[in-house]
């Protein structure tokens, strides 16, 4: 891959992250501060309070294991979404063209390349 690939799409992940911090940082605490002092006579909390409450919950309530929470493999990790990536991948690769195979090599190569090698050879 280019390194100006690689470095602009490092700077779209941390813009990204980013944003996402400050949308559930600041939907925290809006929601916190709008609901518990009027309900339960609680603290209003800060931005940086907000974003360790998410913190927080993340932790209780989805941990940071593999196969958890977000962005996991699914349910109790049996990795039931993982072999349905790959039936699907293996789909759309057959399906392809020699010219779409082609640029799908150019683009993604390395080990996507090499599981749709491996996936061909199985048959």
């Amino acid at each position: 891959m280019d390194i100006k690939f690689k470095i602009f799409r490092g700077i779209k992940i941390i813009a990204a992250i980013t944003f996402f911090v400050t949308l559930f940082g600041f939907g925290t605490m809006h929601l916190w501060n709008w609901l518990v002092p009027d309900l339960f006579h609680g603290p209003i909390i800060s931005f940086f309070q907000a974003i360790g409450l998410v913190v927080l919950s993340k932790i209780l309530f989805g941990g940071f294991h593999r196969g958890g929470g977000w962005g996991g493999r699914g349910h109790c990790g049996h990795g039931h979404n993982r072999e349905h990536w790959k039936q699907r991948m293996k789909d759309r690769i057959a399906m392809m063209t020699p010219e779409q195979k082609e640029k799908f090599k150019s683009r993604c190569g390395g080990k996507y390349w090499e599981f749709a090698e491996e996936e061909n050879k199985a048959e």
